[in-house]
């Protein structure tokens, strides 16, 4: 059985005239546990609602969702949070780091929400994304690049099985990028973690083995084929 599973999947949203703009409509994706899986598509094709509906932010209007054996799409909110703070990391273009808090910090707190807070752990983390020395920063005193690392420490701090990944090279410069993008690879790959990453950028993109277009997914999707 796959580790994620996806099966007519809509969500849309109301438009500033009222009517019903479908974002997403997706009759069935699966990703394998462990698999590394790359989503392109040009900004405002629904990459981003698409990754917030398989971790839980969003309600899907109609649907099954089933990650890891479980139908996250019959949750009720509170259970979706639960669920993806232990099953799921998700690395934001923004990073949407604490201001207030150090890096050891946020780590830790991203922890608390799931099995608990475990210092060694999130430390240890941190010395693999090369931070050993910043722990005590706030993150306006590290670079883009570094901010970045913290983000992925913390999206792989409660050991998910699921990495989601928006844009994660989008604000960095082409040799940070690069790195960047290894890291996360590499780290998915050490804690046994599949991972989904959206991006439009045409070099990350073809640095995956496995690709795929949202935009194809959902014109496959509609009955005459269109497009959004």
């Amino acid at each position: 059985m796959a580790l994620l599973e996806i099966t007519d999947l809509r969500k849309s949203f109301t438009a500033p005239d009222g009517g019903k703009h479908e974002v997403v409509r997706i009759a069935r994706f699966a990703l394998e546990a462990k698999a590394q899986l790359a989503l392109s598509g040009p900004s405002g094709t629904g990459k981003t609602t698409f990754l917030h509906l398989i971790a839980g932010i969003l309600a899907p209007d109609a649907g099954r969702l089933v990650l890891d054996g479980v139908e996250m799409s019959a949750l009720p909110e509170s259970a979706r949070d639960r669920l993806r703070a232990t099953s799921i990391g998700y690395i934001f273009q923004t990073f949407n780091l604490l201001q207030g808090f150090t890096v050891l910090e946020n780590v830790l707190l991203g922890m608390s929400f799931g099995p608990g807070a475990d210092r060694a752990h999130a430390e240890a983390l941190l010395r693999r994304v090369g931070l050993g020395e910043r722990l005590n920063h706030f993150p306006r005193q590290l670079s883009t690049g570094q901010q970045q690392r913290v983000a992925v420490a913390r999206a792989l701090a409660n050991r998910p099985k699921l990495v989601l990944a928006d844009e994660p090279t989008g604000n960095l410069d082409t040799a940070n990028a690069r790195a960047s993008l290894a890291l996360i690879r590499e780290a998915c790959t050490e804690n046994g973690a599949a991972l989904l990453l959206v991006s439009h950028d045409p070099a990350v993109l073809a640095s995956f083995e496995s690709h795929a277009s949202l935009a194809e997914l959902n014109a496959a999707s509609r009955p005459n084929g269109g497009a959004l």
